[in-house]
């Protein structure tokens, strides 16, 4: 029998036409097992499948929706037809365990590298909102100590809708029950909407109403594709990751007003990102984040999507946030990936004892499936 403390985790949700069994969601995590062309393969089915049986839904790691010069080589693409047929394999897998999987769409943009193999192959700049750098980055498998570059301000943003579009297209294809917008951690989307990195002069840029029309009109672009009630967005609105961070003031008016907005499109769940310490970043002797109560002050806003969050929950903290009204479902990261029945373990009160093992936890740059397994697959479920 479930424990009275984490039973709230156990009641169904209905997410637009899908009911989750429960609320205990899988968060997206990079993890860099695509190897070695961008292309989901055998083990990353059998990773899914493992977490599916117990998930409520399942959010995959980040997807580049075209080539991209990441810091995170081999990490998995959705633009070419080896792709979606890879994604098709984790999609029939999850379903066959009785779970749901959406796909989160990822554009790095000014995060990207010039001198990465996937930019190369793509042929293009890296491109942002407007030519400023972040400050970081850690390119490990690029030689030398490379940072973050200064990208190139794209002058027509609606070429990067239309990838979105097709990305989303794909994922449908692939059989994926829906798609998540990447709306945080310093990525594109965030980009265009924190004026630290969009100083645009034009209808993209300026006022808060300008900075979140490229979010809201990628949005509308997934919504086309799979329906209002299919589509989810993730935001970071408090976190510095990728330095980024408005002053207060500006970000709660910013993302009171993006998130009102998106909510009048009908999509079906926000994933809002409260703030954690570990995440922040500090140049120069100041973090980087706004700390905010990020539930608190977006939750009342949001008046016809689900709210989720995410961000460092025990269950039993999860539980008491869901059993209260402040969210409808959490999503968990680090429980998932060292315990592959990580709900049916909370589910039968069975202790979190798999330990991370950080020196595979983004595996091997160039090595084989068999090797990219360790870290990965390799963690055991518990006795029942």
């Amino acid at each position: 029998m479930v424990s009275t403390v984490v039973a709230p985790l156990f009641q169904p949700i209905q997410l637009g036409p899908l009911t989750l069994r429960n609320r205990i969601f899988m968060s997206a995590m990079t993890r860099n097992r695509a190897v070695p062309t961008n292309v989901p393969n055998s083990i990353m089915v059998d990773h899914y499948q493992q977490r599916a049986t117990s998930a409520g839904l399942i959010i995959t790691e980040g997807v580049l929706i075209t080539p991209q010069g990441s810091e995170w080589p081999h990490a998995p693409g959705i633009w070419s037809k080896e792709q979606v047929a890879g994604w098709k394999n984790i999609t029939d897998a999850v379903h066959k365990e009785g779970s749901y999987i959406f796909a989160q769409l990822w554009h790095l943009g000014r995060t990207s590298h010039p001198d990465a193999p996937e930019q190369k192959a793509a042929g293009v700049p890296v491109y942002a909102p407007s030519a400023i750098s972040a400050r970081g980055g850690k390119f490990r498998f690029i030689s030398g100590e490379p940072g973050y570059v200064t990208p190139s301000a794209i002058d027509d943003p609606t070429e990067l809708l239309d990838l979105f579009e097709k990305a989303a297209v794909n994922a449908k294809e692939a059989g994926f029950d829906g798609v998540e917008l990447h709306g945080a951690n310093g990525y594109l989307v965030h980009q265009f909407l924190d004026s630290t990195s969009n100083t645009r002069q034009d209808s993209w840029g300026g006022s808060v109403a300008n900075r979140s029309k490229f979010g809201l009109l990628a949005l509308e672009r997934l919504i086309k594709v799979f329906g209002k009630d299919r589509v989810g967005i993730k935001l970071s609105p408090s976190g510095g990751y990728n330095d980024m961070g408005m002053p207060l003031d500006e970000t709660i008016e910013t993302y009171k007003h993006f998130i009102s907005e998106a909510d009048k499109l009908g999509i079906a769940y926000f994933d809002v990102v409260r703030y954690v310490p570990a995440f922040d970043v500090e140049f120069e002797g100041k973090k980087r984040a706004t700390p905010h109560d990020a539930i608190d002050i977006y939750k009342p806003i949001v008046k016809n999507a689900k709210f989720f969050s995410n961000g460092g929950f025990s269950a039993e903290e999860a539980a008491a946030f869901v059993k209260d009204g402040k969210v409808e479902g959490v999503f968990f990261g680090m429980g998932w990936i060292s315990h592959p029945d990580f709900a049916k373990r909370i589910e039968n009160d069975k202790p979190l004892d798999n330990q991370i093992d950080w020196t595979t936890l983004y595996g091997k740059y160039y090595i084989g499936e068999e090797e990219q397994n360790k870290g990965y697959n390799s963690y055991p479920a518990a006795q029942y």
